[in-house]
């Protein structure tokens, strides 16, 4: 199990897998190396100094209850927000130094992120393959296989602005897929997602890693994290509290139980007598 350390100096500058082709990482580098990151909003200090390597293969969940600056280092590590200081790096790759590299090896499902909305699904998905330089024969055998693993075929034709909150969030996964990243970076993804739908998620994720790519999910579920995940951080108040496989984390407790020993605030109470039915 990892405690939080010092940032690091500088560095110079059907089944859905990840890619191989291109040229690589070094042998050994962190799918995902965060040295560092502070955001502040005025005087609001959302990640402070938050350093967090994330092994190539993992299934990582990252968890901390609301306000406690996930979004915002997902947001940083994956280009959508400059950090004040530190640095992200994908596969040894700076994010900010060297975006176009960076984010081609990367899919994101942002929370909060609007889409094109005023597009199909199939749109959407053609669109975001198109971002990343696929081909049109491998845009569309890519986009059928997605569509279907999402159970969202006949919903291709549809506009986005009129899809349900789950679909949305499916619609966006696939966008994420498309491009077969190495790293996939995933923002509450099962929120307002149905059971069925999320059963199915979990199996496409788990394939995936299970073909050589890394997924780093934010999930306020313990249970799901604990099953799902190999590795779990715990942040609070923007700061890292532990980190590590998720046995070394929970230490012989279940993960709920050892995440509010760490972050705290449990209140036992029945509430205010006027709430209590006589």
């Amino acid at each position: 199990m990892t405690e939080p350390v010092n940032p690091a100096p500088p560095a110079p500058s059907a089944a859905v897998g990840p890619e191989t082709a291109g040229a690589g990482p070094a042998t050994g580098t962190a799918a995902l190396e965060l040295r560092g990151l502070r955001k502040s909003f005025g005087q609001k200090v959302a990640v402070a100094d938050l350093t967090l390597r994330v092994p190539t293969g993992s299934f990582y969940g990252l968890v901390g209850p609301n306000g406690a600056g996930k979004t915002t280092t997902l947001s940083m590590a994956t280009g959508l927000l400059a950090p004040d200081a530190g640095q992200a790096l994908v596969h040894g790759v700076d994010v900010w130094r060297d975006p176009v590299t960076a984010k081609g090896m990367l899919g994101n499902l942002a929370d909060g992120v609007k889409l094109f909305d005023r597009l199909t699904g199939e749109q959407l998905v053609t669109y975001n393959g198109l971002l990343f330089g696929l081909s049109h024969d491998e845009i569309a055998q890519r986009t059928a296989d997605l569509l279907a693993l999402m159970d969202m075929t006949d919903a291709a034709g549809t506009m986005v602005v009129d899809y349900s909150a789950g679909m949305t969030k499916k619609i966006a996964l696939a966008c994420a897929l498309v491009h077969a990243p190495r790293l996939l970076v995933l923002d509450e993804p099962f929120e307002s997602v149905d059971p069925v739908s999320a059963a199915n998620i979990q199996d496409i994720l788990t394939g995936y890693v299970a073909s050589g790519g890394t997924v780093i999910v934010s999930s306020h579920s313990m249970d799901l994290v604990q099953r799902m995940c190999d590795h779990v951080a715990i942040v609070a108040a923007g700061r890292l509290l532990v980190a590590g496989t998720v046995d070394e984390v929970r230490a012989g407790q279940s993960l709920q139980d050892r995440f509010v020993e760490l972050v705290g605030g449990r209140r036992h109470t029945e509430g205010p007598e006027w709430l209590r039915r006589s």
